[in-house]
């Protein structure tokens, strides 16, 4: 792994200013990227940057994005779970930079469950 230079620094530090923003603002969404070892091993730090590049892309700023550990079904890596206010979470499996920047167009912000994408909703399967 090459050192970090001070401008290295600094493009971490505003990336993470602006996740704290997301975070603590009154949002319409959440998107969480499972980020156990198992996921980062099959690609979910790809899957969480293209998120987080196409939110400050579009400049959406009410949408929280936040990680968690391995969600139990290490096959299905990468995965992520989309929870918008008044609706179940649905539970998005096996996916990389294309499918997540759409399921943030027409889910997360046009509110259309990505069916092909979708594992599960609530505790819910779906057919």
């Amino acid at each position: 792994m090459p050192k970090l230079k001070p401008e290295d620094l600094e493009k971490i530090s505003s990336k993470m200013r602006k996740m704290r923003v997301l975070r603590e603002d009154a949002a319409k969404a959440r998107v969480i990227v499972h980020m156990g070892t198992c996921g980062i091993a099959a690609g979910a730090r790809n899957v969480m940057n293209a998120l987080l590049t196409e939110l400050e892309e579009k400049d959406i700023k009410d949408v929280i994005v936040t990680t968690s550990g391995c969600a139990g079904l290490c096959s299905r890596e990468p995965m992520a779970t989309v929870e918008l206010m008044e609706a179940s979470p649905v539970k998005y499996v096996d996916l990389n930079e294309k499918k997540i920047k759409r399921i943030l167009s027409e889910h997360v912000l046009g509110g259309k469950i990505v069916i092909e994408y979708a594992l599960g909703f609530g505790s819910e399967q779906l057919p």
